[in-house]
């Protein structure tokens, strides 16, 4: 489908995986198939584009809007009931309280002609808090198809791998399938894709590979990188628009835009400063601490999670695990404070400097300052990542084989009391 091959750029394998499980309109396909990668891996973008292509009657729930048991199924509901009513009659909005409820009210929704001898598909986009909901929706979901006896196929986005969801009593298994991060070569092909129409293809394409040369080894979402590649175009074409250089001039180019990108390092990808403070900063050509209330570290926006990490990781770094205990668990025991602290002990860590943990130790920590339950998700390894790549965490490295990677924090206590307030 030439069509679809333009619009789907780097998921061939994935589209032809999908396709084959989908069938023609009135075979029977899969009862529930399981996708899960990284963030901006172009799952839920291949799922909607194919759904819409193929004209398959399907519906997209979103499971952090609905948060609830009786949101999620009444929403499921009332878009199924708006594919099958006609567009000049008013449908009804439908209540839905249990899964049981659900089940007989979904038979009767897909009893409509518009509706019959084809698979309709049930698309849960991030379903990974799926697993926070009643106990029976995750099994119920999976077997829906055998539990309303019609053709229902109920697709499953998640950031999480499925031994993740797996419940203890066994349930049936989903066909997995796996969106493996972009490479580089697949970034430069889909962000070359996006070039403006009054810009050759060749010109905007040198762009791209000078901006991943720089940002890729730090970045790997397509989104950021889609908004930098975005942001700092008009500075790479300034040589070109005032006539001081052709579109060929790669050299001249790379030496305008080069101080830029590394401000751009500093500053547009840590979200310190918006797009418009961004421009200003261009073109006054100041440097980004200058700019009021901001400066390189102390005042940097850092993701929800990676603050608290950044706290675990200090927390880690200055307070010995025997007081872990202590510190982190309501019911600790007594602890005899004779034997509690050592001679050596007496001296403050912060004199020693910050000692090495590892990975386990930082995660139970986490899970302990985070008010809400947080999922081990691709995306909590990836802020780890992320921080060592800026150097608020240190890897040192592996004691043994059997022992997992260890890390020290290498941030001062003003700025963990900065990013706490915030």
């Amino acid at each position: 489908m030439p069509h679809l091959e333009n619009t789907v750029l780097c998921r061939e394998s994935q589209v032809s995986t999908l396709q084959s499980l989908f069938g023609e309109r009135h075979h029977f396909s899969f009862p529930s198939i399981f996708i899960y990668g990284h963030t901006a891996s172009g799952k839920t973008y291949v799922t909607q584009t194919l759904l819409k292509t193929l004209e398959l009657p399907h519906v997209f729930v979103n499971c952090v809007e609905c948060f609830t048991l009786r949101l999620l199924l009444e929403q499921i509901l009332n878009k199924l009931n708006h594919l099958s009513s006609s567009e000049n009659r008013c449908s009804t909005h439908i209540t839905c309280e249990t899964f049981n409820d659900f089940v007989r009210l979904f038979k009767q929704v897909t009893k409509a002609e518009s509706l019959k001898d084809q698979t309709v598909y049930i698309v849960l986009d991030k379903a990974e808090y799926l697993r926070d909901m009643e106990a029976n929706l995750l099994p119920g979901f999976l077997r829906l198809q055998e539990l309303t006896d019609r053709n229902v196929t109920v697709l499953f986005l998640s950031e999480i791998v499925w031994e993740k969801f797996r419940p203890n009593t066994g349930c049936f298994e989903p066909f997995v399938l796996y969106f493996p991060d972009y490479s580089i070569g697949n970034l430069q092909k889909i962000l070359s894709h996006d070039h403006p129409p009054e810009y050759s293809a060749d010109f905007y394409a040198a762009y791209i590979n000078i901006l991943l040369g720089v940002f890729y080894t730090v970045c790997r979402d397509l989104k950021e990188l889609r908004h930098l590649a975005v942001l700092n175009f008009p500075k790479y074409c300034e040589p070109v628009v005032k006539g001081e250089a052709n579109e060929r001039d790669t050299r001249k180019l790379w030496r305008n835009i080069e101080p830029h990108l590394k401000k751009a390092m500093q500053t547009v990808y840590l979200r310190e400063v918006s797009s418009s403070q961004w421009e200003k900063l261009q073109k006054d050509d100041t440097d980004p601490a200058q700019l009021k209330g901001l400066s390189a570290y102390t005042h940097v926006e850092l993701p929800y999670y990676s603050k608290f990490i950044l706290i675990a990781a200090y927390l880690a770094s200055y307070n010995p695990a025997r007081t872990d205990k202590r510190f982190f668990l309501k019911h600790h025991g007594k602890i005899k404070k004779t034997n509690f602290l050592k001679k050596h002990e007496k001296t403050s860590n912060h004199l020693l400097g910050p000692k090495p943990f590892p990975l386990d130790r930082l995660l139970a920590i986490l899970y302990s300052i985070v008010d809400s339950r947080v999922a081990p998700t691709a995306n909590i390894f990836s802020q780890i990542t992320s921080l060592v790549t800026l150097q608020l965490l240190t890897l040192v490295g592996h004691d043994d084989q059997l022992d997992g990677p260890k890390y020290k924090c290498t941030v001062s206590l003003d700025f963990i009391r900065a990013i706490a307030r915030k």
